[in-house]
């Protein structure tokens, strides 16, 4: 080797040791060859300790299924394999550089495996290429996690922390939708708080927002994971009950009117009680759209309103063959 190879292998080494890429070399053992500069750094392990040793035995907490079906892909096809960090995060548990400014303990990182073919063309080496990205990860999970709070934002009452009405009523029309391909039972309840004005004209609007988000707690700890809350306007809330028939519709109304009738909230050293109205439509091919099943819901809870309140109604198309005799229902 004359001087100006000497040159050329000196600077190639200082290169692969000093470049801010972790490089690693394995043999079809996954016995390491190179281990670089940056990989002593981030690992803890120098070149001389690990050079020959077992990559798997070396770190246990490698993601060795995964590494290994990309290792040995990469050796039968003799082309590059890449994984970015959005489809694993990281194969090393490296601890960030940048804990504080960065806001992730540990580094992602975007993964390339690359066959090294000798002169005779045999591949017997890979080489792992470990890219730190974890300012771009960090930034587009910021970009990810700030678009996700807006459109939560965009779709909840921020009072009641339920979901607003555009975006109730657009989960009306959807489920209305469903009903037609599946004639799955869904039945709508609508209900309001009986005499709201009166409380905001007795206790104060603040204490009305009160009763407001004592209410909406109450239904959602009433109400399955799988139902649909809004709040539809003022005082009054729309629920639909997915997969639900009247008769299990009924029993969830009237779960709801009593937990609500049992509540006692105090603000500012008053007490409030109150009670609902409600009422229920299931859902039937004789309704034209979703409109005229919101009518029928509607036209139910106004029934309850006009005949002393408290109590729910059930709208006539959905009244079952046999009569229902339950405590507070009636039939509009």
């Amino acid at each position: 080797m004359n001087l100006m190879e000497l040159d050329d292998f000196h600077w190639l080494m200082d290169i692969l040791q000093t470049i801010d890429v972790g490089l690693v070399v394995i043999d079809r053992h996954y016995h390491v060859q190179l281990w670089n500069g940056f990989m002593e750094n981030h690992s803890g392990h120098l070149a001389s300790h690990i050079r020959g040793q077992s990559l798997i035995e070396q770190f246990p907490d490698l993601p060795e299924g995964w590494l290994r079906r990309k290792v040995e892909e990469v050796f039968a096809l003799r082309s590059p394999v890449f994984s970015s960090w959005e489809q694993r995060p990281r194969l090393f548990d490296f601890v960030s550089t940048r804990p504080f400014t960065g806001h992730s303990v540990l580094m992602y990182q975007n993964i390339t495996l690359m066959p090294l073919l000798s002169r005779s063309g045999n591949c017997d080496h890979i080489c792992i290429i470990l890219y730190d990205v974890t300012d771009a990860a960090i930034g587009k999970l910021g970009l990810q996690q700030a678009n996700q709070q807006l459109k939560a934002l965009s779709i909840t009452d921020r009072l009641t922390g339920l979901y607003n009405r555009g975006h109730w009523e657009e989960c009306l029309r959807l489920e209305y939708q469903r009903y037609q391909r599946t004639s799955s039972p869904v039945t709508l309840m609508m209900f309001d708080i009986d005499f709201f004005k009166k409380i905001n004209d007795t206790y104060g609007h603040p204490a009305g927002d009160a009763v407001l988000r004592r209410v909406s707690a109450t239904l959602r700890h009433e109400l399955r994971n799988t139902d649909i809350a809004g709040r539809y306007g003022g005082e009054e809330f729309g629920v639909l009950l997915l997969d639900t028939d009247t008769t299990t519709a009924h029993a969830v109304a009237e779960r709801l009117r009593i937990a609500i009738s049992n509540l006692l909230i105090e603000h500012e050293g008053q007490q409030i009680t109150l009670t609902i109205s409600l009422g229920l439509a299931c859902l039937a091919k004789s309704m034209a759209n979703a409109a005229d099943w919101l009518v029928e819901a509607d036209n139910a809870l106004y029934h309850s309103k006009r005949n002393g309140r408290n109590q729910v109604t059930l709208a006539r198309p959905a009244i079952p063959l046999r009569e229902m005799n339950a405590g507070h229902l009636t039939h509009c």
